[in-house]
């Protein structure tokens, strides 16, 4: 069997894909990653069915799991975990599919990511974790949810910024109030 590449770093056997002569290899992976932030499962599963790989990555880094949870496709997101996605797979801004949902405030996506095997206080190379997201951004049911699974509410990033630093920097009030008198 032939095999052809589709990103960087996912090869996918000949038999499984189109024919690259006229750039259908490419358009196939771009339906891949439409598929998966609009939540469309039943054809997502078609591709994952015929050989699409579960952690196929686009050109900035996003997984299939990290746009369909990012746009709150909560099926979507757990059909990819069911096929072995990656929770902890960061794009090339460092950001994992758990951020992108404390970003976003988007609590059953989080819970998904959670179950599914996110470490809660998993980061990309910046050192940030989804609960300095939450705080940043003043989104407290993730906080609160983050809190509940165990994060590190004293944790530091590479700047050496926690998430309190993170909410009174950016003026996130009520996620400042619950975290202050938490802090040492």
């Amino acid at each position: 069997m032939n095999p052809k590449t589709v990103t960087n770093d996912v090869v996918l056997p000949a038999a499984v894909i189109p024919d690259a002569s006229d750039g259908a290899v490419l358009e196939w992976a771009r339906m891949a990653f439409t598929l998966a932030r609009a939540g469309d499962v039943q054809r997502l599963r078609g591709m994952l069915d015929a050989g699409l790989p579960a952690g196929l990555r686009n050109e900035r880094g996003d997984s299939l799991l990290m746009l369909a949870s990012y746009n709150g496709r909560e099926e979507a997101s757990r059909l990819l975990l069911e096929r072995g996605a990656d929770p902890e797979q960061t794009n090339d801004a460092g950001q994992t599919p758990l951020a992108g949902a404390a970003f976003k405030g988007n609590v059953a996506i989080a819970t998904l990511l959670l179950d599914g095997g996110a470490r809660v206080d998993g980061a990309g190379s910046d050192g940030r974790t989804a609960l300095m997201f939450a705080a940043m951004f003043d989104k407290l049911d993730v906080l609160e949810l983050l809190l509940q699974r165990g994060a590190n509410r004293e944790q530091r990033d590479a700047d050496r910024r926690t998430a309190l630093d993170y909410a009174r920097a950016l003026g996130a009030p009520r996620a400042a109030a619950r975290l202050e008198p938490l802090s040492s």
